[in-house]
């Protein structure tokens, strides 16, 4: 009899250990359950498709149910798992058109159940125009009442990645927008002289920054109109929370799979929980990190997609690993980009370093070719070794993949002094001879 793999959870993670699974082992029977309508999705696009930036919503859709049949992988959708009982290696599962339940049976389960976006716990979440961004429908939903409602009036609750893109996706809409951020800075991760920066250019384009401001409730009718801040009202009609993240783990808390510190689902460097036969990858996963050789939390589709490899190689019989992140992220806010690889200051002091951040401006191309712009490199190293914890990076062009560097020499787990000693290319039209990273460098190294 052939053995039977569950997976729950179509996205990222969920299809790549499908895929990987099937070219290890073509004789396992897949089946795949998505609660939502579609699954193999770029979620990271969705922002751009809102904008218009990108045709439609549905060109970030990957491979669709059809496609994975034909490589022998059953992908249903609008099918959610219910419950799972680990010992008799069941899960129950609901269609969600039809209303049947059932029960179904497997040899090797692999929870891929993403994550969650937080709604706090404001009167008026609810109403109609407000909205989170985490699937496709969530994407359709925000671009059909922007067609339909024409809003002239937008709030954005949250100033990280997903509040930040989004900003820029409404504007292109002509819309008169406020960004409520309840910490002092935007990207509260990064280091505040790189934030500020970031938080300029979205005053630039006329959003409405307001840090150190508290949401006290959401109000309208039969739709939003307004949000309560600090006992102010701004007028809004749509609301875009975007407050972060959690990864979604009911289903394995309630069956008794462990959860590790970060409060995702603990797992070793070959995606295997503390329960025989059962694996995680993806958002709901923890993920080791090489800087603080930690388990941590960061819900990337970067991480989703090599962890579901991984898991997929393994259940079929495979001895792939994991090695971990360096915790890698850029974003783009208008004409700005930014970036960053390993901890920041803040998070490397806490971490116990001995840690010192230096900063250092530098232009993206050599001073006399036309277009070049000047970028802010933030590199945070130890004292005592020398060793380079993190870099981050705030300019016009030539960030996103210079961060790369920074994520291979701390992957690689270089000094300062050894990235300072860099090889790096120089042309004039895609940098100076002396690249603002190698310049950041040579300052710490002195």
């Amino acid at each position: 009899m052939k053995r039977r793999v569950v997976i729950i959870g179509g996205g990222a993670a969920g299809m790549s250990a499908a895929a990987k699974a099937r070219r290890t082992d073509a004789e396992l029977d897949i089946v795949v359950y998505e609660r939502s309508g579609f699954v193999s999705y770029g979620a990271c696009g969705f922002p751009y498709a809102i904008k218009g930036e990108i045709a439609r919503i549905e060109d970030v859709i990957v491979r669709t149910p059809e496609q994975f049949a034909r490589q022998g992988i059953q992908a249903l959708i609008h099918h959610e798992v219910l419950a799972i009982d680990t010992e008799r290696q069941t899960v129950r599962v609901r269609d969600l058109t039809s209303g049947r339940e059932f029960v179904d049976h497997w040899d090797e389960l692999v929870l891929t159940t993403g994550g969650q976006p937080v709604r706090p716990p404001l009167s008026g979440v609810d109403l109609p125009g407000v909205f989170t961004l985490r699937n496709v429908e969530d994407a359709q939903a925000i671009q059909h009442w922007l067609h339909e409602q024409q809003p002239r009036t937008g709030v954005i609750i949250g100033g990280g990645y997903i509040g930040l893109e989004m900003a820029e996706a409404l504007a292109a809409h002509g819309m008169q927008l406020t960004l409520i951020e309840r910490l002092s800075q935007v990207l509260p991760g990064f280091d505040s002289e790189l934030a500020a920066q970031v938080e300029a250019e979205l005053r630039k384009h006329q959003v409405d920054v307001r840090l150190g401001q508290t949401v006290q409730a959401i109000g309208g009718d039969e739709r939003v109109r307004e949000v309560l801040v600090d006992g102010q009202s701004i007028p809004a009609e749509i609301v875009i929370l975007a407050v972060g993240v959690r990864p979604g783990v009911a289903l394995a808390r309630s069956a008794g799979i462990a959860l590790g510190t970060t409060g995702a689902v603990a797992v070793d460097d070959h995606q295997r929980t503390n329960v025989p036969h059962v694996w995680a990858a993806g958002d709901v996963a923890e993920a080791f990190h090489r800087v603080t050789g930690k388990p941590v939390w960061v819900p990337l589709g970067t991480t989703a997609n090599k962890q579901g490899r991984v898991a997929g190689e393994n259940l079929a019989g495979g001895d792939a690993r994991f090695g971990g992140i360096v915790g890698t992220v850029a974003v783009k806010v208008f004409d700005l980009e930014a970036a960053m690889s390993g901890l920041s200051l803040a998070r490397a002091q806490a971490e116990g370093f001995a840690a010192r951040a230096i900063s250092a401006t530098a232009n993206s191309r050599a001073h006399y070719m036309p277009g070049h712009q000047p970028i802010t490199v933030s590199l945070v190293f130890d004292e005592a070794s020398r060793r380079l914890l993190g870099g981050q990076m705030v300019g016009r062009e030539g960030v996103a993949k210079r961060i790369d560097t920074v994520a291979a020499a701390l992957q690689a787990g270089w000094t300062i002094d050894e990235l300072a000693e860099l090889d790096a290319s120089y042309a004039p039209p895609f940098a100076p001879v002396w690249d603002p990273i190698l310049i950041a460098a040579n300052l710490a190294r002195k």
